[in-house]
């Protein structure tokens, strides 16, 4: 099975968005699982703090309790992702496009929506 490293805004989005082909995912991508970077989950607690975000990332936090929590840690995670990637051949969903073009650039596949659809890019 293989591992999706999940970034912060990508995860908000999962959790509060109706996804229109998240029951076929399995068949349209092969078999997979989410899991989190601890430095991922660190910055939604910190973001929890915000009275304008917090509905959202509760929602988040609760959505990913059972994910797989992994040991990439840090203080920014995007900054922790590319350095991740950098050494590890890995599929990262995110929605943001700075990170996006750096992590293609280190020959890692992307994971992204697209119209509420999950979608891989390479």
């Amino acid at each position: 099975m293989i591992e999706v490293i999940c970034d912060t805004n990508f995860l908000i989005h999962l959790a509060t968005r109706r996804i229109k082909n998240i029951d076929n995912l399995d068949v349209e991508i092969g078999h997979f699982t989410f899991v989190v970077p601890q430095v991922v989950k660190n910055e939604l607690s910190k973001l929890a703090n915000n009275p304008k975000k917090n509905q959202d990332i509760q929602s988040t936090l609760n959505y990913i309790k059972n994910f797989k929590i992994i040991p990439i840690l840090g203080t920014f995670a995007d900054k922790e992702l590319i350095d991740y990637v950098s050494n590890n051949k890995v599929i990262v969903a995110t929605m943001d496009k700075e990170l996006k073009k750096q992590i293609k650039e280190h020959g890692s596949s992307i994971m992204s929506f697209l119209n509420n659809k999950i979608v891989l890019e390479s």
